[in-house]
């Protein structure tokens, strides 16, 4: 049972990844998560207001399995199957961790000055939720695509806009905490 609580090396996930893909493209099917928000929009009767949100969800029906899948597996694996430990970081990392007020810096992945309830409650935790979402709401649109279903599924199925949204990712990513953090924190 320890083997279980162990990060899976590459050589396990990765042929799952794919399996689970060749699967999903046998059946005419493709990955991602932000489809599932305008299923659930729709479920909710978006469709009346807005055209976008107007289609049959009844055929997206699976795809809400896999984001159900997604949560239990989830909570499966950080309450069964996770091993506590430190995280490794590199020196420079912590430092600048600690200047940005971090504490418990490699205890968690979940820092609690992020992700407490008390800090979500607070008018710079919520901005950060409602401007966050918008902008990840938008780009998941104007991309075509989330991250998921562009990284996994696109560049699976060797698509050119998908490996450039990927790459578009990456420098969002790197814009982000480099430009971006420092000056919310």
């Amino acid at each position: 049972m320890e083997y279980l609580l162990q990060p899976w090396p590459w050589y396990i996930s990765g042929p799952l990844i794919a399996l689970i893909m060749v699967t999903l493209l046998y059946f005419g099917r493709t990955f991602g998560m932000s489809s599932n928000l305008r299923t659930l929009c729709a479920i909710g009767g978006a469709g009346k207001k807005v055209t976008f949100f107007k289609f049959d969800w009844k055929a997206q029906r699976w795809n809400l399995a896999v984001v159900l899948g997604t949560i239990i597996g989830g909570f499966i694996a950080h309450h069964l199957l996770s091993n506590p430990t430190n995280i490794k970081l590199n020196q420079q990392t912590i430092t600048d961790l600690t200047a940005l007020g971090f504490k418990d810096i490699g205890k968690t992945l979940l820092p609690a000055e992020l992700f407490s309830w008390e800090n979500v409650f607070t008018i710079k935790g919520m901005l950060i939720l409602i401007i966050g979402g918008f902008l990840i709401g938008f780009g998941s649109r104007y991309a075509g695509g989330c991250t998921s279903g562009h990284a996994i599924t696109g560049l699976s199925s060797l698509q050119l806009p998908s490996l450039i949204a990927v790459i578009s990712f990456f420098i969002g990513g790197i814009i982000m905490i480099h430009l971006i953090y420092p000056i919310l924190f």
